[in-house]
């Protein structure tokens, strides 16, 4: 991705959700993409499927993918992409999964648009496999998703996501509404898939320790823009940003049990930003420098990318 640039017209002034952002994903890597609420991750995650709907905008940017800028696409050929090369497992199952059809209808769906239904034996044989590659047993294919639990229902999308073994998979917050153990039930099913396809993941979130436990990457988003990527490793032992610092300090800890540490202010309205770095009045190591002009994301360290002055 190179520089792509979101807005949204609203009625007080547009709103840019996405702000040059540019990054690389390597094959089989799996990138975590972490900030706040609002702070412009599901927007990018949707803009690389090109499903912003009015009043959102793509106003600039490249999004290569095997050559091919997807932003140079008709609409038919973008939609023959869609879940052929990129996949979506959306953040609510239940918001996704259409009440009143069966599964298998839903999956079948998917694979008869993109003309890989001949016939209805392979159909079923094919909702088959993809049923059991997600731990769920053959009868799930003839349920309504209200007959199934949260996890299956997640697990139901992720059989969707992969059925035409897609090249990256966009897994949009996927646990947010699971308690713990079906969290953990899920990550594993979309770890053995991934790695059975070869695919690479970008992983949408705002859990800091599912990112550690899972992501390779991770990339921090802040007012809409990119301001650190490093190995998820060295962003939890030497993070690079002012912000990614104090995010990892209002972490639990048990070492310090009972204290907790948050990041004083709010987060930007994304349609009145300051001046400079967005970051810059929340930051308590702020110069006149930060105040008037915005840091563009550089190579720091090996493999390690950050927008800051200080830096």
């Amino acid at each position: 991705m190179r520089d792509l640039r979101v807005h949204y017209a609203t009625p007080l002034g547009a709103v840019t959700a996405a702000d040059s952002v540019s990054f690389g994903l390597r094959a089989g890597e799996r990138l975590g993409v972490v900030g706040e609420s609002g702070s412009g991750k599901s927007t990018l995650a949707l803009a690389i499927l090109r499903m912003i709907k009015p009043p959102g905008r793509i106003d600039a940017g490249e999004i290569w993918l095997d050559g091919v800028n997807l932003m140079t696409l008709s609409d038919e050929a973008m939609r023959r992409v869609r879940l052929a090369r990129i996949a979506l497992i959306p953040q609510g199952s239940m918001n996704s999964l259409n009440p009143v059809m069966r599964i298998k209808d839903q999956i079948s769906d998917a694979l008869r648009d993109h003309g890989l239904a001949p016939s209805r034996r392979q159909v079923e044989e094919r909702v088959r496999d993809l049923l059991e590659s997600v731990g769920l047993r053959p009868e799930v294919a003839d349920m309504f998703p209200h007959e199934l639990s949260g996890g299956m229902k997640q697990r139901a999308c992720i059989a969707i996501a992969i059925s035409l073994r897609p090249r990256v998979i966009i897994a949009d917050e996927p646990t947010s509404a699971l308690d713990v153990v079906v969290q953990k039930q899920v990550m594993e099913t979309l770890a053995r898939v991934q790695e059975d396809l070869g695919a690479s993941v970008i992983l949408v979130g705002h859990d800091m320790g599912l990112m550690a436990q899972f992501v390779d990457r991770l990339g921090v988003m802040y007012a809409g823009r990119l301001i650190e990527v490093s190995p998820v490793r060295d962003i939890f032992t030497q993070p690079l940003h002012p912000y990614t610092e104090m995010l990892i300090a209002s972490l639990p800890s048990l070492e310090q049990k009972g204290t907790f540490r948050g990041i004083p202010g709010l987060i930007p309205l994304l349609r009145d930003l300051p001046p400079g770095c967005a970051f810059h009045p929340r930051c308590p190591h702020a110069v006149d420098r930060c105040r008037v002009e915005a840091p563009r994301l550089r190579e720091i360290r090996p493999a390690g990318w950050a927008a800051c002055h200080l830096r």
